[in-house]
């Protein structure tokens, strides 16, 4: 398996350790399962389907395409990290919820991280600039109509 290291992480702007890891663990797996912050959630592994999209440095990653010991030193933000608190929802979430952006829910969690980033950078797109800023995100049960819907709710919030 090769040499174990240990590192810190800082993760929703707090530093966390990571003791006697495999130097070629993702990031997704450290989040997850060396962290305990499971909202980044992990399914196609290879980058394709957004759902385990976090923010590192202010710039929209899929966490399965980075190792984790490269992250050293970045800020990361997960889905957890994006609300005001604990039990609070983020104005995205919020209009997830209220629109019937969510089913299932697998992919929820890279779905908001996503928008988020595109309100943050961008905060009147489009329907064009929405469609391609949740293009790598795959949904197999809501269907887009609701989860567009979402983005607009979130857009409206924001310009109150």
């Amino acid at each position: 398996m090769g040499e174990l290291i240990d590192y810190q992480l800082c993760v929703n702007g707090r530093e966390h350790d990571v003791a006697d890891s495999w130097l070629g663990e993702s990031l997704l797996y450290v989040l997850r399962e060396r962290l305990g912050l499971p909202g980044s959630k992990n399914a196609c592994e290879q980058g394709e389907c957004g759902s385990c999209s976090v923010l590192m440095d202010g710039k929209l990653v899929c966490s399965c395409m980075v190792l984790a010991a490269s992250a050293v030193g970045a800020d990361i933000v997960t889905v957890e990290g994006l609300s005001a608190g604990e039990n609070d929802l983020s104005d995205v979430q919020a209009a997830f919820l209220a629109e019937g952006g969510v089913q299932c829910g697998f992919c929820t969690p890279g779905f908001v991280v996503s928008v988020h980033d595109l309100l943050e950078h961008n905060p009147d797109p489009t329907e064009l600039e929405i469609r391609e800023a949740v293009s790598g995100n795959l949904c197999r049960c809501t269907g887009y109509g609701r989860i567009l819907a979402a983005v607009q709710a979130a857009q409206e919030t924001r310009r109150r």
